[in-house]
């Protein structure tokens, strides 16, 4: 028989169960459902209850479309009533652990904190770390820049930042009662979740609830500047046929969905939308140039925001072998080189890859583009404020699909949490033994980081540009790829 546990929150009392020798409370809500005269609006407090609250099962995910990939082939439960988070924990007492937050990947659009990669479990039981995982408002009704209709709408464009920071307030306020420490909180993510850590990093609203982060495959140059993401919201209103609050108000979310959708296909089918570093970015990314996001997350970085905040950062080696291009000639691999400004970098990549082809060649520099310079873009912005900075390059190669993803995007999460053995990344992994030695070592690393600070290796410079490279033998290296890391110096 499962064991049931109440603990009381500001909110009220919530029960939840042992589940793998810790205690889960799943679909706790920590803001208001943003439905009605709510939605496209700042994260409001929950109203409080008195009887104690079932957090027995997982909440819905926040309204989305599945867009058939490999970390999302299929649809999910959602509902806009979706700003609710879980806890895993050792114990609810006095015992003030390190604390974890988790913020899911999915390109802003897609994804749940209940996704069983993030079972935060491992952590808990080895690592005696109390885990919290979070949703958030995605795409169109997290990412919409409506402050034209007026100044109860001025949040809409980063609707989904703040909740990510009302989790976070809450988490401050009632993480004492799970056990935890609000004074020792790692926020974490990968993808889109890493885009939001180092938005938060730069952040002012955010300041003082984490101390350390750890972006995963996310830099900080994933913002839209107001006027571009205007420029979006104009051709979303007008798929959608509303302009005016009451409309807006009365579109079910499945009409929203469809009108998200018809404009990232305009978008990303070739009209382009550029963020200040004149980088094409996608679609319902949050805005700068607002009030929560006066500059860009990187300049405030570069300003000494977060300094006070220790990072350990990274990404994988073959990050776009997820995504993949089709047929990949010369001219194709010209074309989006010189999209990117990165002609003479090209030269580069063709020069220490003498006998790859132009599709190998592509994957090396569309994965440094988006993942690994903007990793290094932010360790070098914090260098002259804090050496509280770490790297970390993933290159373990998955043997799926005959080998050909690689060391690819988001294959690092269940290493990182210790979960390899969770639905669906055997399919990642490929077949053979499980490499259960390197999700040890990274696993330990992320534990020692969360609960201390330094995750065990030597910080990172741009002196020396220490990198623990994690592989079947995990190692340090000095400045990995460092031939085409100076490829981009002096680029956007």
């Amino acid at each position: 028989m499962l064991e049931r546990i109440t603990v009381e929150t500001a909110s009220g009392p919530i029960q939840g169960r042992s589940k793998e020798d810790v205690f889960l409370f799943a679909g706790v809500p920590y803001a208001a459902p943003p439905v009605g005269n709510l939605r496209f609006k700042a994260p409001m407090p929950h109203t409080p209850w008195l009887d104690p609250r079932e957090a027995l099962k997982f909440g819905p995910a926040a309204p989305q479309v599945a867009t058939g990939g490999m970390t999302d082939a299929a649809s999910v439960r959602w509902d806009e009533d979706c700003l609710t988070l879980n806890i895993s924990t050792p114990a609810c007492d006095d015992a003030k652990r390190a604390v974890l937050v988790w913020i899911h990947g999915g390109g802003y659009r897609t994804g749940q904190g209940s996704i069983p990669w993030y079972n935060g479990a491992r952590f808990s039981a080895n690592g005696d770390i109390v885990v919290v995982s979070i949703n958030y408002r995605l795409g169109a009704l997290g990412f919409t820049e409506l402050s034209h209709l007026g100044a109860e709408y001025e949040s809409a464009s980063v609707a989904g930042i703040l909740d990510q920071i009302a989790a976070l307030r809450w988490v401050r306020d009632n993480i004492t009662q799970f056990g935890g420490d609000p004074q020792r909180v790692t926020i974490a993510g990968e993808s889109a979740g890493g885009f939001s850590v180092s938005t938060l990093l730069g952040c002012e609203a955010a300041r003082g609830l984490f101390h350390r982060a750890i972006p995963q495959s996310g830099g900080a140059h994933h913002t839209l500047p107001k006027p571009a993401a205007e420029i979006v919201t104009q051709h979303f209103l007008d798929a959608l046929n509303a302009h005016d609050p009451i409309t807006l108000e009365a579109m079910s979310a499945d009409d929203i969905l469809a009108a998200q959708t018809a404009t990232i296909a305009k978008f990303e089918g070739g009209a382009g939308v550029m963020n200040e570093l004149g980088v094409a970015v996608s679609p319902f990314y949050p805005a700068h140039g607002t009030q929560l996001l006066p500059q860009s997350p990187l300049h405030n970085i570069r300003a000494g925001m977060g300094s006070d905040v220790a990072v350990l950062t990274g990404s994988n080696t073959d990050e776009t072998t997820l995504w993949g291009y089709g047929d990949v000639d010369e001219a194709k691999l010209a074309r989006i080189a010189n999209g990117y400004g990165a002609s003479d970098a090209l030269d580069v990549y063709r020069a220490q890859r003498p006998h790859a082809g132009p599709d190998e060649v592509l994957i090396a520099l569309t994965t440094d583009h988006m993942f690994r310079i903007p990793a290094i873009r932010v360790a070098e912005a914090r260098a002259a404020h804090t050496d509280d900075t770490w790297m970390y390059l993933f290159n373990w190669n998955s043997r799926a699909f005959e080998g050909r993803l690689k060391a690819t995007h988001a294959l690092e999460i269940p290493f990182a949490f210790n979960n390899l053995d969770r639905a669906g990344v055997d399919i990642f992994i490929g077949p053979g033994e499980r490499p259960q030695h390197v999700a040890e070592v990274m696993h330990r690393a992320w534990t020692e980081f969360i609960n201390n600070g330094n995750p065990g290796w030597e910080r990172y410079d741009a002196g020396r540009r220490t990198t623990m490279v994690f592989d079947d033998t995990s190692q340090v290296s000095e400045d990995p790829a460092a031939v085409e890391r100076m490829a981009w110096e002096g680029l956007r």
